[in-house]
């Protein structure tokens, strides 16, 4: 039987979290999903190789709007099939949702530490040798991610966060 595409309403929605981790039988699964805020507004629509990578991903970047989740898995992964799944929801919705417009980037890359430097980190980089550029970068990323760390354990997950460390060096936090 071939993958058809579900309609979003129809599908079950699931707490993002359950006693601190993302619900169980999720690593692997290859799929598409919807995120809701709270109030159950639709966030994002996304798609991953793995929906359990994916969701933790979007928590650690955006852990205020990931509350509630809808998904569907596919038996054959196929990018066509998940963007027309994706188009479908994204209609059946009646508009785009932050994450997929002007907040895409938030919801799909790494976080750009540099967008929280403080006056005097911006001075102490600006002014940096540029072989103490990298340790800057590096030291910022680091309390950037101990922010994000506490943000993500204040909405209740106990879930492993680790980012990757070569990365940290350009002020950039990815999930390793």
């Amino acid at each position: 039987m071939a993958d058809s595409i579900p309609i979003l309403a129809d599908l079950e929605l699931h707490p993002y979290l359950v006693d601190g981790e993302l619900p169980s039988g999720l690593a692997g699964k290859v799929g598409i999903y919807a995120i809701f805020d709270e109030g159950y507004a639709l966030q994002y629509v996304g798609y991953s190789r793995d929906i359990s990578v994916g969701l933790t991903q979007h928590l650690v970047r955006c852990p205020q709007q990931c509350h509630w989740f809808k998904m569907h898995t596919v038996t054959r992964p196929s990018r066509t099939l998940l963007e027309e799944i994706r188009t479908a929801w994204l209609a059946e919705y009646g508009s785009v949702p932050p994450g997929n417009a002007d907040q895409q980037s938030v919801w799909e890359k790494p976080i750009d530490a540099k967008a929280f430097m403080t006056e005097a980190e911006r001075d102490a980089i600006a002014n940096a040798e540029p072989s103490q550029t990298n340790k800057l970068l590096k030291q910022l990323a680091r309390r950037v991610e101990t922010d994000i760390k506490a943000q993500v354990a204040d909405r209740g997950a106990q879930i492993p966060i680790k980012f990757n460390p070569k990365l940290k060096e350009q002020g950039l936090l990815a999930l390793k």
